[in-house]
């Protein structure tokens, strides 16, 4: 056969007839064969360009359909920190279709209330309405109106109550029920007042900073759509200091928990979370110091040389206000005089001593502890610390990004504590008196607490962040508690789409890129069919 078409091939042509005239004549093995080809090529190539061009015009419109604004639906959700030296009203918001998503509920307003906290309103309940006035009614504009009998109030006190509750359980319970009679009025969804324990303080603060840094969730990857591990996901601990006690709440790598008092178990997003907590009472930074007045003031003669006050400075306290909180009951003795007068030296490293004093590390019946024979699991991982301790911190310049070292900050507040009262004035002129001249001895009972109470160490010291705020969200027990009683932390991981928004949107343009190129393409072979077709004959 080859041979024969070889033969047929080689053939020459035939001489062409004289007196005719020589036209184009199709070759009779390819039969209409130009026409054929023209005919394919169109109608292929505006078949291809029109599907392409259709593509593209509903990529655009799914993707602006897709990301078209819709109503905002939200909720609202109001919580008061009562707090022993004043109290806080926070408002949260949140997407009401995203209720279990992580990280969807933000702060949007903070108030604070003026005055002390609610404690010492014991005396005078009568005047709690118009304490509460001013910030309930700034919720009430910053919330529309149409959803104030949806949006739930919750009150939540702490230590100073717990304290004022040991010493007269009649009077906190007559306060809870002013603060109670007094938030009622309002026409929100109030679900009422209450004193919360240590414990649920430290478990809500810990909640708190792993909700808002997006802890308890994994993000599903769009190939193999199964959570990505990795340490990204370890939870931070609590460190929490208040007026009068302080918390410190962590999942300890070893999972046991020698003491069941300090044990809370929980399952969030599908994850088992074996949390080691414990609140000292009486160990908050304004306790603290009335513990240590009390016990250098034996033995004195009404003249207290204080060496966490600044040099030069000078202040009279009486001694039944001293003795007036249960923290200070171990200490109490009958004195010769009933007023004292405080005169500061401005001594860190003597403060440092007097404070350390109110650590009992005598003994321990655990494998561990912190101090006055409370279990405490070794340290693990990074800590969140916040409330007071960011607040003294800052004032210190200690908030910067960078963690400054055990050794800056005791050299730091070495320095600090031996300014003299009088130029600290003329500097921090508006600072309020009352809180300049404790911040020597906060700082120092800051430290004290940090590496003698809870045995941090130069290493681990680098794990604590001291943190106000994390995404706009003030850092504390409010969000942890409101999240909790709104059941908007689920058992179960939530399903959520394999696409972040992100990712959808490259995609998007990838694919609209990709059809054009081949519109492009299939345009380019319609002009030009003999780039296409030379090679298929």
């Amino acid at each position: 056969m080859m041979m024969f078409f070889k033969q047929r091939f080689s053939v020459p042509d035939p001489p062409w007839p004289e007196g005719i005239e020589k036209t184009s004549v199709p070759d009779p093995s390819w039969p209409e064969d130009s026409g054929l080809k023209n005919f394919c090529s169109r109608n292929i190539l505006i078949i291809l360009g029109f599907s392409s061009i259709i593509a593209v015009i509903a990529l655009i419109a799914v993707a602006l359909t897709q990301n078209k604004p819709l109503p905002e639906n939200v909720k609202y959700g109001i919580v008061l920190d009562a707090g022993s030296s004043h109290t806080s009203l926070y408002i949260y918001k949140w997407p009401a279709e995203k209720e279990n998503d992580t990280g969807v509920v933000h702060q949007i307003e903070e108030c604070k209330l003026k005055g002390p906290g609610i404690s010492r309103y014991a005396q005078r309940v009568n005047e709690i309405d118009a304490y509460l006035t001013e910030c309930m009614e700034r919720a009430s504009q910053v919330i529309p109106q149409s959803q104030h009998q949806g949006t739930p109030v919750y009150l939540g006190a702490t230590a100073g109550m717990r304290l004022l509750r040991m010493e007269n359980e009649q009077l906190a319970d007559k306060v809870l029920g002013m603060v109670t009679k007094s938030l009622s009025n309002y026409h929100f969804d109030f679900h009422g007042a209450r004193i919360i324990t240590g414990q649920e303080e430290g478990a809500y603060g810990w909640i708190t900073i792993n909700y808002l840094l997006g802890k308890f969730t994994q993000k599903l990857s769009w190939l193999s759509l199964k959570p990505n591990g990795g340490n990204s996901q370890e939870t931070y601990g609590a460190l929490d200091l208040g007026g009068a006690s302080t918390q410190i709440t962590f999942v300890p790598e070893d999972k046991g928990i020698e003491s069941p008092s300090n044990a809370l178990y929980f399952r969030l997003y599908g994850k088992d979370y074996s949390v080691y907590t414990h609140s000292f009472l009486c160990y908050g930074k304004d306790q603290a110091l009335r513990q240590k007045l009390a016990k250098d003031i034996q033995g004195t003669n009404g003249i207290l040389k204080d060496p966490c006050f600044h040099p030069g400075y000078e202040t009279v306290m009486n001694v039944s206000e001293l003795y007036s909180s249960p923290c200070t009951k171990r200490f109490e003795m009958t004195l010769p005089f009933d007023q004292f007068q405080i005169q500061g030296t401005g001594n860190y490293q003597q403060c440092h001593r007097s404070i350390l004093e109110l650590f009992n590390t005598s003994y321990c019946p655990y494998s561990h502890c912190s101090f006055n024979g409370i279990f405490l699991p070794p340290l693990h991982g990074d800590f969140g610390a916040f409330s007071a301790y960011y607040y003294v911190m800052e004032f210190l310049n200690f908030t910067s990004e960078e963690i400054p070292t055990q050794e800056k900050v005791i050299d730091t507040m070495e320095k600090f504590c031996s300014q003299p009262w009088k130029e600290l004035k003329t500097y921090f002129g508006d600072v309020k008196e009352k809180y300049l001249s404790e911040y020597c001895f906060s700082g120092a009972y800051i430290l004290s607490l940090l590496l003698n109470g809870y045995h941090f160490t130069a290493d681990s010291w680098k794990n604590i962040h001291f943190m106000g705020k994390i995404h706009s969200s003030s850092v504390g027990w409010t969000l942890g508690y409101m999240l909790n009683l709104t059941n908007m932390i689920p058992a179960e991981q939530p399903l959520s789409t394999p696409l972040s928004h992100s990712t959808y949107v490259f995609l998007m343009v990838l694919f609209s890129l990709i059809l054009v190129a081949v519109a492009i393409i299939g345009l380019f072979i319609f002009h030009k069919p003999s780039y296409f077709w030379k090679d298929m004959v």
